[in-house]
């Protein structure tokens, strides 16, 4: 029996490689095929006594990486045969040494950056998943194809999760919404990034995923018909006008329908855009933009345009590389709907990212293809030392930010992140330029550091020799590669007045009878209530501790033994004192229990989300404050999931009825006749339900209310909602989390 099951497997295993190469997004020379059939081969040996947790033979991972690799991305036979190869070190006695005898240095290299990456040592005090990534970001320069196989390993870890458990799951998901999917919209890799995002709602937050999904299943049929109905109108005029082209209707992605109906506060039947139509055409280089215009001037013909959301890609393409021109038109039954207009090259682009760039460039190879976009991540690496976890967020803020185009005194285009400053344009010139800045004209006028730019701004940046950054230029620009320039320009002076104020307080506390030595340096930091032993000698450098203040420390030191003991009798009184004062956290009723033995521990509602009983929610372990819980929505959770695994704590409510909590509910509907007095009279006809505060207002025939409410869990809101939701002229009810 295990036989006929080895030998299917087998025949599985080799129909999967047959695919892997028919699918290759590059034309495979036989020099390529033999590459990639001698990774195969060592891979297979070196992986053939182990098994997924599914169960399956753990060679189908890689070769499931591998096929990401060829055609989703689109990376030649090194990348194939290095995705072939990404665990083999890892996992097996295979080593890098081997790799490189059997292969070329190239493969061997990648193959290594993707161990390098794997074999992070945990550390408790760091987010362990910052600092993967950090490391993973400094295996740039080694190659950037090292990162473009981590995407597509990951990918398939995320498509194949269903036998993990849910708490690992949770962890995997949250790191891959919080680094990976940013990545891959960074690298021009949009299909990946959609899927990585679903993939992550669907173990985040799985009850929302689910009924989206559900919901898209049900309106699909109608979708379907809508789009058709649109693109029969379009085919007519586009087929008169002789243009190659395809439509595709395109769904929203589950990911960012979600977000909107967040961003917006909406349910899914009042999210409008919730699919996109996509023109297709083909063309020659010379005629790709007469054509996507006369695509435009077709669309807007039959439908009205929203002016205001015209996105001209085409002319100022993003600078992930992506191209297109985006139309947003009002279609028919009064519904806004997103007409998408590529030629085949910008499609291409779209969904391969860097490898389509070197395909149109003539003669390009792989090799040189690569030199344009490991600029793009370089300028993170350019500070090393900052702690993992603002390296991440900083170079998140600037993955994900909307793009606006400046221009410089030339009239050369250069694209910032939304938000950006004119001091950060200064520094996107020459880190040398931003440093020396004195001021900034933006249009001509004299205009301040912080000053935000807007599309279409004409900048001047006025410098000075003498001139230097203070603390307060960090507060003034938005992109990380100013922030890093300034800390380190910052950090040097520090280190400088710091090693001037090490000598100064040597000679002293010399003076004072007392050596300056490690136990000396820790107590002092302790005295003066500050982090490290820098922050102590750059503050004796500008003179702000002084010389009265050095004798309180001595004085204090040599009474040391007396001060110990009056600190215990004058604690433990306080604390007995504390104890009576403290509100009880836990009634006989404990509303929240943790982990899987349903442990009853003290903890505090987080203010960022307000979680009321009933909520799904987590536990986290602060570093000063104990357990902090926070809604599993919560903006903050993702962050904390990815960042802070080890800190998270499964929780659940038990029994709330001995509690009250209190949640805000804004209300916005029209003014119609006695409508307070119907609003307050289904509040107080709540059982269980107390108004703590009202707001009410109306402006121009709309009405606009908020009602702080006091409750004992999440059902009795719900149902309190449900019922203001039936008043005659309530158009929105939504709960605030941020009270």
């Amino acid at each position: 029996m295990i036989e006929i099951d080895l030998e299917k497997e087998n025949k599985a295993i080799a129909q999967e490689y047959k695919e892997l190469l028919r699918i290759s997004y590059q034309t495979l020379s036989d020099e390529d095929k033999k590459l990639i059939r001698k990774a195969f081969d060592v891979s297979v040996e070196a992986h053939k006594e182990q098994r997924r947790k599914s169960g399956e033979a753990y060679i189908f991972h890689p070769i499931a990486v591998a096929k990401i690799v060829a055609s989703e991305i689109g990376l030649g036979a090194t990348s194939i045969a290095a995705a072939l190869l990404h665990d083999v070190v890892e996992d097996t006695p295979t080593t890098i040494q081997d790799i490189e005898r059997l292969f070329n240095p190239k493969v061997a290299q990648i193959v290594e950056g993707l161990t390098k990456i794997s074999m992070v040592q945990r550390d408790l005090n760091v987010s362990m998943q910052a600092e993967n990534f950090r490391k993973m970001i400094l295996t740039l320069n080694d190659d950037v194809r090292v990162i473009l196989i981590k995407l597509a390993d990951r990918l398939h870890n995320m498509q194949t999760m269903d036998s993990m458990q849910e708490d690992k799951q949770t962890k995997i998901a949250s790191e891959t919404l919080y680094i990976y999917a940013p990545l891959a919209h960074r690298l021009g890799l949009y299909n990946i990034k959609t899927k990585l995002e679903d993939l992550g709602l669907k173990y985040t937050e799985p009850a929302v995923y689910n009924e989206i999904v559900s919901k898209i299943k049900e309106t699909k049929e109608e979708q379907d018909a809508y789009i058709e109905a649109i693109s029969n109108i379009l085919k007519t005029s586009l087929d008169t006008e002789g243009i190659d082209y395809i439509i595709k209707g395109r769904p929203k992605s589950i990911y960012s329908i979600r977000r909107k109906m967040q961003a917006q506060n909406v349910s899914f039947d009042e999210v409008y855009d919730k699919f996109a139509l996509r023109i297709v055409y083909k063309s020659t280089p010379h005629d790709e933009k007469f054509i996507a215009w006369k695509i435009y001037s077709i669309v807007t013909d039959h439908y009205r345009p929203s002016p205001s959301r015209l996105r001209d890609w085409i002319s100022s393409p993003k600078s992930t590389g992506y191209e297109a021109l985006h139309i947003t038109v009002m279609g028919p039954k009064g519904r806004w709907i997103e007409v998408q207009v590529r030629s085949e090259r910008m499609d291409e682009i779209a969904e391969k990212g860097y490898a389509a760039h070197y395909k149109y460039k003539n003669g390009a190879t792989e090799e040189s293809g690569l030199d344009v976009w490991l600029n793009l991540l370089k300028e993170a690496l350019e500070n090393s030392e900052t702690n993992a976890v603002n390296f991440v967020e900083d170079f998140k803020m600037n993955l994900y930010s909307k793009e606006i185009f400046v221009f410089t005194p030339k009239g050369e285009i250069k694209s910032l992140p939304k938000g950006a400053t004119s001091l950060d344009f200064a520094f996107s010139i020459h880190s040398e330029i931003g440093i020396r800045t004195r001021g900034t004209r933006v249009n001509g006028k004299l205009v301040p550091l912080n000053f935000e730019l807007k599309s279409g701004d004409q900048i001047e940046v006025i410098t000075s020799q003498h001139q230097k950054p203070t603390i307060n230029w960090l507060d003034y620009v938005t992109t990380s590669r100013a922030k890093t320039k300034i800390k380190n320009v910052l950090n040097e002076n520090t280190k400088k007045i710091g090693e001037e104020g090490k000598e100064l307080l040597t000679r002293k506390l010399k003076h004072l009878k007392i050596t300056l030595n490690e136990s000396v340096v820790n107590e002092l930091v302790n005295f003066f209530k500050l982090k490290t032993s820098l922050d102590l000698f750059y503050r004796v450098g500008i003179g702000a501790i002084e010389n009265q203040q050095l004798k309180d420390y001595a004085a204090q030191k040599s009474n040391t033994f007396i001060n110990f003991f009056k600190n215990k009798i004058k604690r433990t009184a306080s604390t007995a004192d504390e104890d009576i004062h403290k509100p009880i956290i836990s009634s006989n009723y404990d509303m929240l229990v943790f982990g899987k033995e349903h442990d009853k521990l003290d903890y505090k509602l987080s203010p960022c989300c307000n979680p009321i009983p009933g909520d799904d929610v987590f536990g986290f372990v602060t570093i000063n404050e104990g357990i902090k819980v926070h809604k599993k929505d919560c903006p903050n959770a993702i962050g904390m999931q990815s960042n802070y695994a080890y800190r998270i704590m499964t929780a659940k409510w038990i029994d709330s009825s001995q509690e009250e909590f209190k949640a805000i509910i804004n209300i916005t509907g029209m003014d119609v006749l006695g409508l307070t007095n119907q609003l307050t009279k289904v509040i107080s006809n709540n059982m269980h339900v107390n108004i703590q505060s009202i707001s009410l207002s109306t402006e121009a025939g709309i009405f606009h209310g908020q009602v702080a409410v006091i409750v004992q869990n999440n059902t009795i809101l719900k149902k309190l909602i449900n019922n203001i939701k039936k008043i005659d002229g309530i158009d929105k009810v939504t709960r605030v989390y941020k009270t």
